[in-house]
């Protein structure tokens, strides 16, 4: 199913609009989950063409609108929520909309690989918490490692 659900995003309802990105991230935006019968059966090379092919097929979709700005698809792994998400949004590599540090990549295998050995799929990694280790915490934040994306310009300039 897992294939299937990265081929579909092509199709889906795909905007592009600079001045508004919280539409471009709230319609483009899709998170993708997968069975154990996936994780098990699937290889990463085979989910990295899925992408591959779909990154193509926005490609032309966004050359058939038109349109001449900067845009990229991306994906990530988001370790919390155990999914692999991915967007398109009107912006280059460098300035994707998140709120913390990612490093952009042009190599999905390792990002697919992890999202595949993810052991406990659709368990928050907060439920490992208890009440006296949220008791514990100070005041400063700990340093949160950026987090790797893979990106493909899809737009007509780059």
């Amino acid at each position: 199913m897992l294939l299937t659900w990265i081929a579909e995003v092509a199709d889906e309802p795909l905007v592009l609009e600079p001045a508004d990105r919280r539409v471009e991230w709230e319609t483009n935006t899709w998170s993708l989950g997968a069975a154990d019968e996936d994780r098990d059966s699937l290889s990463a090379a085979e989910v990295v063409a899925a992408f591959e092919w779909t990154a193509a097929a926005i490609k032309e979709r966004i050359l058939g609108l038109n349109f001449s700005g900067a845009a990229t698809f991306y994906v990530w792994h988001d370790e919390q929520a155990r999914q692999l998400r991915c967007s398109t949004g009107s912006v280059p590599p460098d300035a994707l909309p998140f709120g913390g540090t990612y490093v952009a990549s042009d190599d999905l295998g390792p990002i697919v690989e992890g999202f595949l050995a993810d052991s406990e799929p659709g368990s928050g990694a907060w439920s490992n918490l208890d009440d006296e280790s949220r008791s514990e915490q100070t005041d400063t934040e700990p340093e949160i490692a950026p987090f790797h994306v893979w990106v493909s310009s899809v737009g007509a300039s780059h």
